[in-house]
This record gives structure tokens, sequence and C-alpha cells, in this order.
């Protein structure tokens, strides 16, 4: 399997759900015909909890004409390298052009309940990449060929997205590390960055709601690790965060302050950014097309 195919167009914007994993799957199907029927050409879901992220594929390629399903990210620890490119390329047979796989270490936290270390991430992601590239698939291949991208933060994993694979995810990260994750990849790779937002104009009501999304967060090294790299202090970090770090990592006010944001990533060197919409409602389709509406 090759690991650098040249990925769908996915257009500049993309939606990025925990809900397609955690909620039925006829709500889940509904959404994501909804948010195609937006505009919206991408879809992005996690694995560390919910459902498996092949199965979460196909309800989503199953229930859309056009929409692909991008997987932000499937772990290496949830399946070895042989069953990721199987699993890989059946999706990409089946849906021609609508799958791309993303792929992460995860998270230390996680990879101890299963039971692995977490030791040498990105060693055992260049391991993890050589046994797709040597897997064997007994079927018909993927045309086109199924692209593969990498979760990445620190330097080393974004190198090895760049080199590698077809481009970099990176996952809970400010407008800097854009900057900084286009200059480590060089102008070629795929940079395709999350970025959660509120719509909601009240400053308090809109970093109660961000705050209850990044706390835990705050809490795995990874990513306070990325964030001190970037500059911000282990008291930005406590508590919750301070008010300029959860404006730096969730953007809100209304939906054109949002969208501004998006654009910021875009102009500072992303090719596409995932949103994720932080709402009670576990799929805010109204925000989303308010956001498609002025992005798309």
């Amino acid at each position: 399997m090759r690991l650098d195919a040249p990925l769908p167009d996915l257009g500049s914007v993309g939606v990025w759900s925990w809900s397609m994993v955690d909620q039925p799957a006829a709500e889940v199907r509904r959404a994501a015909a909804a948010i195609e029927d937006m505009g919206y050409r991408a879809v992005w879901y996690p694995e560390s909890r919910g459902r498996e992220a092949m199965v979460t594929s196909a309800l989503i390629l199953s229930a859309t004409p056009r929409l692909a399903a991008v997987t932000g990210i499937a772990s290496m620890w949830a399946r070895d390298a042989n069953a990721a490119a199987s699993g890989a390329t059946a999706l990409g047979e089946a849906w021609p052009g609508r799958f791309v796989l993303g792929l992460g270490v995860s998270h230390a936290p996680s990879v101890s309940r299963r039971g692995g270390s977490y030791a040498h991430p990105v060693a055992r992601m260049e391991a993890y990449l050589d046994g797709i590239q040597a897997a064997s698939f007994v079927g018909p291949g993927a045309l086109p060929e199924v692209p593969v991208i990498l979760a990445a933060l620190g330097p080393k994993m974004l190198r090895l997205a760049g080199t590698r694979t077809s481009g970099a995810h990176p996952y809970f990260s400010p407008i800097e590390h854009t900057r900084f994750a286009r200059r480590v990849l060089g102008p070629e790779p795929w940079l395709a960055p999350e970025q959660a937002v509120v719509i909601e104009p009240d400053a308090a009501r809109a970093r109660t709601l961000a705050r209850s999304h990044m706390q835990g967060y705050l809490r795995l090294d990874n990513y306070r690790r990325n964030l001190l790299r970037l500059g911000w202090t282990e008291a930005d970090l406590d508590q919750g965060g301070t008010d300029a770090l959860v404006d730096a990592i969730v953007a809100w006010g209304d939906a054109d302050t949002v969208a501004a944001r998006i654009r910021d990533h875009l102009e500072a060197g992303a090719d596409h950014v995932a949103i994720q919409v932080l709402s009670a409602e576990p799929f805010p389709l109204a925000d989303l097309r308010a956001l498609a509406d002025r992005l798309l």
C-alpha cells in the first residue's frame, strides 16, 4: 500500500465530530447526509472511544454519495499494520477516492489501557508505516489508492508525516502551530489542523464551554509539551487554561468571527481546516450551516 498517494479534493474546510463515533448509526447517517448537503466535502472523527474507525467510515460512506471519510485519527494500537492496510484498501475499493486513513500514536493513558507502552512513539509509528507499506491484500485493490496522513505535533512526527505520508493532521493547536508545522513540513505535504469553535458571542459562556472541552487535553503530556514548545507557560496551562490560551485554542464569537479564525489557519499555511463545533447538541447542524454559508 502506498503511503503518500494523492489526496482527493476535500476543499478548504471539513467537519470534525466526536458524535460520529458515539451516536446511534441512524443519527450518524442522517448527520453525514446533512453535512454533505451543506457543501462540506469531508467529515473527520476519532477512535479513542466509541465506534471502531473502519466501521464509522463505512457508515458515513454508505450514507452519502460524495462525502469523504477521514479518520482523525485511527489509533495504531487498535489494529496491526496489515489490518490497517486491509481495511483502508477495502474502503477505498468500495468507495473510490472518498477515504483517507489518518493514523496516530494516541496518548499514553489510552495506550496503557490497551496494555501497550507509549515509549518511542516516532520509531513505533515509523515501523508501523513500514508494515502498512509491506502489507499484502487478497482482493481487488483501491483505485485511486488510499492516502495516509499522520496526527503530528512535534517536529519529529511532522517530519515523518512529510517524508513518508501525504501530510499531517495537528489537533488542539493554535495558529502559531500551523505556521510552525508548515515550516517543518515544507511547501508540498498536506496540512490539515483541527480547530475547535463555539458559536457564542458571550465571552463567559463561550469560555466555560471551551474550558470543559480543554481540561482533559491539558492533562495529556503531548499536548502540554506542544504548547510549551510554542511559548506558552505552565501557568497558562493550569486550571483549565488562561483566557489567552482558551481564546487561542478555541475560536468563539459569532459565525463571522469564527470563520475569520478558519481563514487565519489557511493564510498561515493550512490546506484544509477540520472544524469541531463545541455544543450541547450531538450534531450542531445550524452552527455548521452558518459556517458553511461563510466559508464554502
